[in-house]
């Protein structure tokens, strides 16, 4: 009889421990990866200014995230005040942290490094996967792509979830 409900109370605790999702929202303020101070930050258009003739910078970027990886939450993309430009790819250093995926729509600040890389067919459609695209968006990537792309040592969530 004790053993039978002591191991149902330990069920339990293993099915809730599972179902706690470890990318559940954060608060403003919070920091992912290596803390930094954000002094100088600049927005993602600033950057693209900055970057003509260069193929790489570091930078305090900030702007407000469009997608975050579904699956794990280890890329996100930040837009453009710009509608025709695409958002810019942003990854994490050593794959040592992961944002919230609940995140789109909220405003960040991120020390690392801009650089310009061309996105081969095959990851543009992992991303477009990670991203809940439709099988038919993913089909029709057919090109790849040159592309301004971020490499984040930190990054702090500035406002809370609207």
């Amino acid at each position: 009889m004790i053993r039978n409900t002591l191991f149902l109370l330990l069920s339990a605790s293993l099915l809730l421990a599972c179902n706690t999702s470890k990318n559940s929202t954060a608060a403003a303020g919070q920091t992912f990866g290596e803390a930094f101070t954000p002094k100088k930050a600049i927005t993602y258009d600033e950057l693209r200014g900055k970057m003509t003739g260069q193929d790489s910078m570091a930078v305090v970027l900030t702007g407000t995230v469009v997608d975050v990886c579904q699956m794990k939450g280890c890329w996100m993309n930040i837009a453009s005040n710009d509608s025709s430009v695409d958002p810019i790819m942003v990854r994490f250093k050593d794959y040592g942290f992961f944002m919230p995926k609940d995140i789109a729509g909220r405003k960040v600040v991120m020390n690392g490094y801009a650089f310009r890389d061309v996105t081969p067919v095959d990851e543009l459609r992992h991303y477009a996967e990670d991203a809940g695209k439709s099988k038919e968006e993913i089909a029709a990537i057919t090109q790849p792509k040159e592309e301004m792309k971020f490499l984040a040592s930190g990054v702090i969530l500035l406002d809370e979830k609207k």
